[in-house]
């Protein structure tokens, strides 16, 4: 029996929107017919280490609303702590896709396969409008922005 590409994209989506989507609409894309999307959704801790916030959003409920879209097949929390070699190894993936905004991990990425001569590509996709309510930093302002305005 042959075996579908996997496909692995990884974030924080917090607050959802459609860039997340478009973001995981052209990362199964990238796996070629018949592909399958596993998502790593970050956990909680690892964001406020990375970022210096929590999620707004829990990362259950994140990972929930992540599997609930059609284009993915699987979500999954991450690590606590970062490491590109438990996930490769945890999920297999023939292709590893990366965000317009996912530099520092995608340097991780390339050395780890780098290293470890592995045949995984690596797709980066960019970003899909200049809309400012693209990401969810921006979304965040936003409503901070408009808050403050009615109060």
């Amino acid at each position: 029996m042959k075996r579908h590409p996997v496909v692995l994209a990884a974030g924080v989506f917090d607050l959802l929107h459609l860039g997340h989507v478009k973001f995981l609409e052209e990362a199964k894309r990238a796996g070629g017919e018949s592909a399958q999307l596993i998502v790593v959704v970050a956990r909680d801790r690892t964001v406020e280490n990375r970022k210096g916030e929590r999620p707004v959003i829990s990362e259950n409920q994140r990972r929930a609303l992540v599997e609930a879209l059609e284009v993915v097949d699987e979500a999954v929390l991450g690590y606590e702590e970062f490491d590109i070699s438990k996930v490769v190894e945890r999920i297999a993936p023939d292709v590893i896709v990366l965000g317009h905004d996912q530099r520092g991990i995608g340097e991780a990425v390339r050395t780890f396969i780098s290293d470890n001569r592995l045949k995984i590509k690596i797709v980066r996709i960019g970003q899909f409008s200049e809309d400012e309510l693209n990401s969810s930093s921006e979304i965040k302002k936003k409503i901070v922005e408009l808050y403050r305005r009615r109060s």
